[in-house]
């Protein structure tokens, strides 16, 4: 039952051959992994205008201003991961540029904070999409959907997780009309409302409800925080870079000319928003649960089907931003478990060819921080963008020692650039951090040594598993050692002789059945019906006062081993197998609870005999 349902979510296992095939082009691979930064637009404006409305409408005019600046960072950043991509064409997330440059160390902080990014990436996004979708409900009447988000938002972490498990060729279908309907749909909104100021048809907001006037002054910090706060909008502009082997070839020219159209984009839809919004006087309002964006698109198009558009569209291109996280926290995590920092079983591709046990790592991380905050973007948002730049400012470093290592064709051009996006990430990471610590930013800032020195807790044990076992040049004679098989026995029938020959060939003449006596009577029974039948093999009743399986068993066990010494233990355990799955629950799982009970115990080994019956 399991198999079929996992084929009928999943779908069908993939080859490894074909997994060539499973490469993006250009049109998918923006909607794939520009999704994340794309979507940032929808509330970058908005947290921006949170921060400056605390010191009262006149502050609103900076964030004009601020988003231009961000803007210039955002290109200077761009063309730095350009430099990654050539530099990197098998994939150049900050992890890999900082392990190649700079050391163990920085490259553990740099995964650290990219992992944490992607988290936050995955609540943020969905948290926002449902925003979205509440602002929607509320323009057509329907507030109550406001008490809902948290269940939307658990949904739709679940659908995107199971999109990505079904692979990346079908998560990229999927994902890429809704991508392009938001950009079309925002780029649209941006010109017809320039083409209304050209016009004089002056617009504003109808505000229902006002929100409280501000209580601050116009500061250095406030702008500062503002701009924190907007440093929101270049989240996800390292996915690319991360991504390069997902491309088809070239890979690198192809990765290269992406990230371009995606700054592009980004760059355009900002600053148009950020206009929108100066201009009608859209403002942030958790009184109404109405989006800065959902104001503006309002006031261009009017409650109508153009705004439905744009709303839903902002909708699905917020949760299905989340995909950026799903196509690069399984490939850094299998990274890092190739590398021995985090457990192997994240380095396995599933049927479908994607890193299934991360997708699922990603997907309850998520789901828990959404039902922390109750699906706040606005909350979360303190906690996003420090990993962000701290990977940035890793990643820029690392290539500034790349061009001064190798020296490379053009590497003084590359030097310069890489050096500038170092320097701005660097300043950037530090206001954010000072700005942002005490509305949540030291979460991130706790947790990233606390996950570096999980990395060199799990390196130290996998080193040391990788010491001991290791081979000498001479492989010496292995010592034979004297085994005591111990047959756990139910009952007496034709399914316990196969049991018993595989326990004789581990120990021919040390072979022990056990009972345990839950009802007595029956033990008597088959205590003597064993005499009978199987004299040279001796029996052991195990009494059970408390009706207990697994008890007393252990119990008995440890005292072979007291006795044995240094014997290895073989335990082996008779299973019945039913023929059709519906059957499993007819019969008692007691084999099952013995091999768990028994599985982390030392010099034992645990024999599963299986045995079927055939029905005509």
């Amino acid at each position: 039952m399991f198999t079929e349902l996992k084929r009928f979510l999943v779908g069908k296992p993939i080859a490894t051959e074909q997994q060539s095939r499973q490469r993006l082009n250009k049109v998918t691979a923006l909607a794939v992994f520009s999704s994340d930064a794309l979507s940032s637009v929808a509330y970058a404006t908005e947290a921006i205008l949170a921060v400056l409305l605390l010191a009262g409408a006149t502050a609103l005019k900076l964030a004009l201003p601020i988003s231009g600046v961000i803007v210039g960072l955002l290109i200077v950043v761009g063309f730095s991961y350009r430099q990654t991509i050539h530099a990197y064409p098998n994939g150049g997330g900050a992890y890999i540029v900082a392990r190649d440059n700079l050391g163990e160390w920085p490259s553990l902080v740099a995964a650290a904070a990219l992992l944490i990014d992607y988290v936050l990436t995955v609540a943020v996004s969905v948290s926002a999409g449902v925003a979205a979708i509440v602002s929607l409900a509320s323009a057509w009447g329907w507030p109550a959907l406001s008490h809902y988000a948290v269940p939307l938002a658990l949904g739709s972490v679940l659908i995107i997780a199971l999109a990505n498990l079904r692979g990346v060729r079908e998560s990229g279908a999927i994902f890429a009309v809704p991508t392009y309907v938001f950009v079309g749909s925002i780029l649209l909104m941006i010109a017809v409302g320039v083409g209304q100021a050209l016009v004089s048809d002056t617009r504003t907001v109808s505000h229902t409800v006002l929100p409280s006037a501000g209580s601050e002054a116009i500061s250095v910090w406030l702008v500062l925080r503002a701009f924190a706060a907007g440093c929101t909008a270049l989240t996800g502009v390292e996915a690319i870079s991360n991504g390069v082997p997902a491309f088809k070839p070239p890979e690198s020219r192809n990765a290269a000319i992406t990230l371009i159209w995606m700054v592009a984009l980004l760059a355009t839809m900002f600053l148009g928003i950020g206009w929108l919004a100066d201009r009608v006087g859209a403002i942030p309002n958790d009184l109404t649960h109405e989006t800065v964006l959902s104001q503006v698109a309002r006031t261009v198009f009017g409650v109508g089907p153009v705004y439905t558009l744009i709303q839903v569209a902002t909708a699905l291109i917020l949760v299905l931003a989340a995909n950026t996280a799903f196509a690069d926290f399984p490939r850094l995590a299998s990274l890092l478990g190739r590398d021995g920092y985090l457990p192997r079983q994240l380095t396995h591709r599933g049927d479908r060819l994607v890193f299934s046990n991360g997708i699922l790592v990603l997907a309850g991380c998520a789901a828990l921080l959404i039902i922390f905050f109750h699906a706040n973007e606005i909350a979360l948002l303190p906690l996003y963008a420090v990993g962000v730049f701290l990977s940035f400012t890793l990643s820029q470093s690392g290539m500034v020692r790349h061009h001064l290592r190798l020296r490379e064709a053009r590497w003084r051009r590359g030097l310069i650039i890489n050096g500038l996006g170092a320097l701005l990430t660097a300043i950037v990471l530090l206001v954010l951090s000072i700005t942002k610590f005490i509305y949540g930013a030291w979460v991130v800032l706790v947790l990233l040594p606390a996950l570096v020195l999980m990395f060199r807790a799990i390196h130290r044990h996998y080193s040391a598993i990788a010491t001991q076992l290791a081979l000498d040049d001479q492989i010496a004679e292995p010592l034979v050692q004297p085994h005591t098989a111990i047959l756990l026995v139910g009952d007496l029938h034709r399914g316990i002789l196969p049991a018993l020959n595989v326990a004789r060939s581990f120990a021919p003449n040390r072979v022990t059945a056990v009972t345990v006596a839950i009802e007595p009577e029956r033990a008597v029974q088959l205590q003597q019906r064993w005499r009978q039948l199987i004299p040279d093999v001796p029996l052991v009743v195990l009494e059970s006062p408390y009706r207990s399986l697994v008890g007393p068993l252990l119990s008995y066990i440890d005292t072979i081993d007291a006795q044995s010494g240094n014997d290895l233990s073989v335990i082996v355990i008779p299973e019945f197998v039913p023929l059709r799955w519906w059957e499993y629950m007819l019969h008692n799982q007691t084999a099952f609870l013995l091999r768990a009970a028994l599985l982390l115990r030392k010099r034992k080994i645990v024999v599963s005999v299986p045995y079927e019956l055939s029905w005509e």
